[in-house]
């Protein structure tokens, strides 16, 4: 990405893919039914894989800061030498 007088622009790369000719003309059908193309049909399932990845990998960290932190569950601290009293 750069910036353009303060908005972000994305710059976009070409991508080869191989894929068998059922495969590509079963894509052109599902494309032409989505109203796209077929690059933006594998662009948009890519960036969903991406953007799933991310998310998985955000909620990951913060479930591991949330173990480290640790949870109040209720109750009372409770000394070693009460629990120990006899």
């Amino acid at each position: 990405m750069f910036c353009v007088e303060g908005s972000e622009v994305a710059v976009k790369q070409n991508l080869t893919v191989q894929l068998d000719r059922e495969t590509i003309r079963q894509a052109k059908v599902l494309a032409a039914r989505r109203g796209t193309s077929v690059s933006g049909l594998v662009a948009s399932q890519i960036k969903d894989a991406v953007d799933a990845a991310d998310a998985y990998e955000s909620a990951h960290r913060t479930a591991l800061e949330l173990l480290e932190r640790g949870f109040h569950l209720g109750g009372r601290r409770v000394e070693r030498d009460e629990l120990h009293d006899r």
